[in-house]
């Protein structure tokens, strides 16, 4: 599943749109709607906190 992050603007469904050609599964959410330790519950995998922190800039 890819999160795709929307910050009000047209080109998020852009992205939507071609992920979902290419058979993804896409979960959008506005930037105002998740809290951080929310996206971080959302990660896969054992080391899903490492994965994301590693990812968070």
């Amino acid at each position: 599943m890819i999160l795709l992050i929307d910050n009000y603007d047209s080109f998020t469904w852009n992205l939507y749109q071609y992920f979902c050609e290419l058979g993804a599964k896409v979960l959008v959410k506005r930037n105002d709607e998740l809290t951080l330790e929310e996206i971080a519950a959302l990660a896969p995998g054992e080391n899903r906190y490492l994965s994301w922190s590693l990812h968070a800039g």
